[in-house]
């Protein structure tokens, strides 16, 4: 199995980094996909995994990711969108992944999740639907390398942008610091070439790119790619950095 690339998880560096989410590259030429991506210096890889039972949807499932772990270096980023977190998190544990997000919505015992998942040796973090307080990660700080905003409701790809979302990726970073906790944020959903200024300057550090960004139909992969560095350039001169 090809050693993967983890630097881009490095809660420490400064970076911008983009997920391509990959329920929405076209599954039928999955491989060939991932070269283009590649290509692009893209190294993070983005993987929702959904029960039809959390969300009601079930677009990729765990063989798809067994079998794509052969074929990448890229580090896999696993979404949680289920009902039984355990399960799932030692089945992708022993797939060989890099960093895992469970919602704090169907996690019952957080704490005890996330710490399963740091005793695989892999990053942990939580997720937060829309509507969901940043006061319900208080209390599990100390047990996470990241946390990852939802700015759709989740489940679906091409939905539009809940507004609110905007403003709660610069509270959950107030939040944060307020807290003493340096973590990066990641955010998904409608993370499109006009919202990506408005999230990166916001505080968003980790980026799932779908359908309105890195497989955006109006152009190839490393066009797309490229104009999404272009996208983040415009909000990390807004945020100041």
């Amino acid at each position: 199995m090809p050693t993967p690339k983890s630097q881009c998880l490095n809660p420490t560096e400064k970076q911008i980094s983009i997920a391509p989410s990959v329920m929405c590259a076209d599954l039928c030429n999955l491989e060939t996909e991932i070269r283009e991506l590649e290509k692009s210096g893209i190294n993070l890889l983005h993987f929702d995994l959904m029960d039809a039972h959390f969300v009601p949807n079930m677009p990729i499932g765990l063989a798809l990711i067994e079998q794509l772990r052969e074929k990448t270096e890229c580090a896999f980023d696993i979404h949680l969108m289920v009902e039984n977190n355990d399960f799932f998190v030692t089945a992708v544990a022993n797939i060989g992944v890099q960093q895992i997000a469970v919602h704090v919505e169907s996690a019952p015992h957080l704490d005890r999740t996330l710490a399963v998942i740091q005793g695989h040796g892999i990053k942990a973090g939580v997720a937060l639907n829309p509507a969901t307080p940043l006061s319900a990660i208080e209390y599990v700080l100390d047990r996470l390398d990241f946390v990852l905003i939802m700015t759709v409701n989740p489940g679906f790809a091409g939905q539009k942008l809940v507004p609110a979302t905007l403003r709660k990726i610069s509270d959950c970073r107030t939040f944060l610091n307020d807290h003493d906790v340096n973590l990066p944020i990641e955010v998904d959903g409608n993370v499109s070439f006009e919202n990506i200024p408005k999230m990166v300057a916001s505080g968003a550090d980790i980026l799932v790119g779908g359908t309105s960004s890195v497989f955006n139909k109006t152009g190839s992969r490393v066009e797309n790619i490229k104009h999404i560095h272009q996208a983040i350039s415009l909000g990390l001169e807004e945020r100041g950095v």
